[in-house]
């Protein structure tokens, strides 16, 4: 996203970033005007585009943001060399992160259908990356004799669809806390791979 530089546009374009995820979260990015956006925010329609070139550029902005961070996080976490702790550690470390940003999640899943062709597949390149991710810790398992699958890649496809799902239902007024959610998750990971206990 192009910026205007100096100190007003350094506090307005993040609250214009982060007015459109809580609308493009609550209404759907079809849903939601440029104006709307604007009355969020507090400034004029117009004004808007000297931050942004349009609603489809703060679309991908906000979905590369949160991938690219992602990707970041996962790198920084990322250290064992033993691929049952580095899985559990990604176990642990996908349901923090989803849900401590769950608009950003919404948004990510959500709206990729609302990508241009061209963004998608920029946006799908950072998935990619991250699902690449997995794929590595579960082919040096089954390498080493720790995980037992019989397809890598449809394992990776179903453990993050399963891991992100969390997000859907979890509540932090719920019966079970985020480290109950972590150890349970944990366990049907650890099953589904064939790692014993």
């Amino acid at each position: 996203m192009a910026r205007k530089t100096g100190s007003h546009a350094e506090i307005t374009g993040p609250r214009i970033r982060d007015a459109a995820l809580r609308l493009f979260a609550r209404h759907g990015y079809a849903a939601v005007s440029m104006r709307q956006i604007a009355a969020e925010v507090g400034v004029q329609a117009g004004a808007l585009y000297a931050y942004t070139s349009d609603k489809q550029a703060l679309l991908f902005d906000l979905m590369k943001g949160h991938m690219e961070h992602l990707l970041g996080s996962w790198k920084e976490v990322a250290r064992s060399a033993d691929p049952a702790q580095q899985l559990e550690t990604f176990v642990r470390f996908h349901i923090r992160y989803h849900l401590d940003r769950p608009d950003e999640v919404f948004i990510s899943y959500m709206e990729l259908r609302n990508l241009e062709p061209e963004n998608f597949v920029a946006l799908e390149s950072l998935r990619r990356r991250y699902e690449d991710a997995l794929q590595d810790i579960l082919t040096e398992g089954c390498a080493a004799g720790q995980f037992t699958i019989s397809d890598t890649r449809v394992a990776v496809m179903g453990l993050i669809a399963m891991l992100t799902g969390v997000s859907t239902w979890f509540r932090e007024s719920g019966r079970l806390s985020r480290s109950d959610v972590e150890q349970v998750y944990w366990d049907m990971t650890r099953r589904a791979v064939g790692l014993a206990g």
